[in-house]
């Protein structure tokens, strides 16, 4: 792909914003059996419909289904049809901002609509970027259930070996609560991506990841991090249901690399902060809940 990163190549991309589709999907018994025995939920693995669905998990409802010939060479639906053709080759996701407005239920058929948000570039430490953001309204029959806004950055240079380019140590945290240590093996990887019907290469083709995209290895979902932390918040604070959720994924997660989530309580009355931190100390993803109120 060549990067045609001028500025009018920039402001072309602006045409896509509000643009929008709209997906359907059914929240079935099997598919919350199978999201459990992925992440080893401790939740068990009997779900009946009527049960309400566990908060995070919506997030591998609604995948993007297209035939292989319009895959882009990284696995990913081709540019230019709903997402805008950012002329930047890496995309990642980056992070995401969900309010909780009703509860999802095993057995209900819902809708999203999906809406170009805004189209940001930037200029990163290591070259061009652009930003991305969508905005998902999620509805059972009775009304909006989800709101989410997700950030996808797009990235020309290719990733140092270790993942990254080195970064101040971040500030001590002070953890309440942490969780055991999870390992996401290539299974994991690629059951979660399966789930969601996720064909990035960089999930399960380590070539791929590592030849052409500059990885060290296979890349955890970003979405499946995210996952895991919610899991954690729900065992670690009562089961609470919670009303919002962020986050921001920070550094890339790779396969066979140890990690365990913390979380402490936030500044205000029922808020959260967590992160999703490896054995050697690095934070691969920040966030920040809040409880549903009594």
């Amino acid at each position: 792909m060549t990067s045609d990163t001028t500025p009018a190549a920039l402001d072309a991309l602006q045409a896509w914003v509000g643009r929008s589709e709209t997906n359907a999907d059914v929240v079935t018994p099997q598919l919350a059996e199978r999201l459990s025995a992925t992440i080893e939920s401790s939740r068990g693995a009997a779900f009946a419909r009527g049960a309400e669905f566990p908060q995070m998990w919506y997030s591998v409802l609604f995948p993007r289904v297209v035939p292989r010939s319009q895959l882009g060479r990284d696995g990913h639906p081709a540019l230019g049809d709903f997402l805008p053709p950012v002329p930047l080759p890496k995309r990642m996701f980056a992070g995401k901002r969900i309010q909780f407005v009703a509860p999802i239920r095993i057995g209900d058929e819902l809708e999203r609509v999906s809406t170009i948000a805004s189209v940001t570039p930037k200029q990163g430490s290591s070259g061009p970027l652009v930003f991305v953001t969508v905005r998902h309204v999620v509805s059972n029959a009775a009304g909006a259930v989800v709101i989410e806004e997700q950030d996808v950055v797009y990235r020309d240079s290719t990733l140092a070996k270790d993942g990254g380019a080195a970064k101040p140590a971040a500030p001590a945290f002070e953890a309440r609560h942490r969780s055991d240590t999870i390992v996401a093996d290539a299974v994991m990887i690629f059951r979660y991506s399966a789930l969601c019907f996720n064909g990035h290469r960089i999930h399960y083709d380590q070539p791929y990841a590592t030849e052409v995209e500059g990885y060290p290895g296979l890349v955890v979902n970003g979405g499946l991090g995210a996952l895991c932390a919610a899991e954690h918040l729900h065992e670690a604070w009562g089961g609470a249901r919670l009303s919002r959720l962020t986050t921001r994924n920070t550094s890339p997660l790779f396969e066979g690399m140890p990690f365990r989530i913390e979380s402490r309580a936030g500044a205000e009355p029922g808020a959260i902060e967590f992160r999703v931190v490896t054995e050697a100390g690095k934070t691969t993803l920040q966030g920040s809940a809040m409880k549903e109120a009594a």
